[in-house]
């Protein structure tokens, strides 16, 4: 059996934030495809019920890969699942924090449980989910 790596402990965490404005989203919307009027066009998304253009579920989220891609665990991670919830639409200029947190280190194997949360400059919990790496050896 493999002891876990001691360079990773229950409740270690990281954090950035970012603003997301008209111009990530929209070379977001260049790179996925996703043109979806709802982030592009503020005329049509006035006439919605947010009122205004929203910042891709996805454009959001990504800001954990960010995190475990460079910061916790770091170079060398691999992605082996990741669940999301949107809680919250997020509107152009919102400044974003993500946070990852390990809540669970497998005993047998180098893998990795994290809890995944995103709030708005309010504290209003905008994306969450849960996240299992394999951590770089």
């Amino acid at each position: 059996m493999n002891t876990p790596d001691i360079r990773y402990s229950l409740g270690q965490s990281a954090e950035l934030s970012r603003t997301f404005g008209h111009n990530e989203v929209t070379s977001f919307a260049e790179l996925s495809g996703d043109t979806n009027p709802i982030h592009l066009n503020e005329e049509y998304a006035n006439g919605t019920p947010f009122g205004a253009r929203i910042v891709h579920g996805m454009l959001v989220a990504s800001l954990f890969s960010t995190l475990f891609g460079t910061v916790l665990p770091g170079e060398g991670v691999l992605y082996l699942g990741q669940t999301l919830k949107f809680r919250a639409p997020v509107y152009l200029n919102d400044t974003i924090n993500a946070r990852i947190e390990i809540t669970h280190l497998r005993e047998d194997k180098p893998i990795a449980t994290f809890r995944c949360e995103c709030t708005n400059q309010a504290g209003e919990i905008v994306v969450e989910g849960e996240a299992v790496l394999k951590l770089p050896c």
